[in-house]
């Protein structure tokens, strides 16, 4: 959606590429900080989280609105 590269993304969340390599193919599961620090920066880039509704579930859209 942002158009980021895992290279973007991992410089923008302040972890390590591989972190988000490992996490992508399922060799590990991110701390819960390293999370939160992935959600954070992609919100900053413009994404956000939805919430899940009743018919939904959880999903992302991005915000035209931050720059």
């Amino acid at each position: 959606m942002l158009g980021w590269s895992r290279e973007d993304l991992a410089e923008a969340a302040r972890v390590g590429h591989r972190t988000i390599v490992d996490f992508e193919r399922g060799a590990r599961q991110p701390y819960e900080r390293t999370v939160r620090d992935l959600q954070t920066a992609l919100e900053a880039g413009g994404i956000e989280f939805l919430i899940p509704d009743h018919d939904k579930g959880p999903g992302l859209r991005l915000n035209r609105l931050v720059e």
